[in-house]
């Protein structure tokens, strides 16, 4: 069984307060289309969304990051057409608030994956070296396979993307895919 982790589609990560510009835009449809399948097909499908407290001081990207997705912002919102797909899918599809870069830390991520029997998560979102790198880091160190769609990936460091699609096949063993095929890099 397989699931789909959808990682930080939202308004704020593609065009808002921490945005990740044209190579998140770029990745719209496919995100959707993913989405879309997956849940068709009966598959776990979770929208892993990041989410900030207003003013909060002691969260550790507090130094690192200007706020966003902060709790009840329209930057929040999925973006684009993953909106439309998790609005008609909602029965079959779970969202998941996160407040740290991995979909697993601090969520029941893990649980809701080992009770339905999945053992292979695809991953895809933003931004590829961060908060999917450090989802597919946990899913590794957890003993799940490893779907990376690279066409479903970005961020706004094109040198970290590279790296972390390097990162997911030669380190994590993870199988890389684009259009749906597997590819080597």
């Amino acid at each position: 069984m397989k699931a789909l982790i959808v990682i930080d589609y939202t308004v704020d990560f593609v065009v808002g307060k921490l945005p990740c510009g044209q190579p998140a835009i770029d990745i719209e449809c496919r995100i959707a289309e993913l989405a879309e399948s997956f849940a068709a097909q009966g598959d776990f499908v979770v929208m892993a969304v990041d989410m900030h407290e207003e003013n909060d001081t002691f969260h550790p990207e507090h130094a690192l990051f200007p706020p966003h997705n902060i709790r009840g912002s329209e930057g929040r919102s999925l973006y684009g057409k993953l909106d439309g797909v998790y609005r008609r899918e909602r029965e079959r599809i779970v969202w998941m608030d996160k407040t740290r870069y991995s979909a697993f830390c601090g969520t029941d991520l893990e649980l809701r994956l080992r009770e339905r029997g999945i053992g292979e998560v695809h991953l895809v979102g933003v931004c590829t070296d961060i908060c999917v790198l450090h989802t597919a880091v946990d899913a590794y160190n957890k003993g799940f396979r490893i779907v990376v769609h690279a066409d479903a990936t970005a961020t706004f460091n094109p040198p970290g993307h590279d790296w972390a699609l390097r990162h997911f096949q030669n380190t994590l063993g993870a199988q890389l895919q684009h259009g749906g095929q597997p590819v080597r890099l």
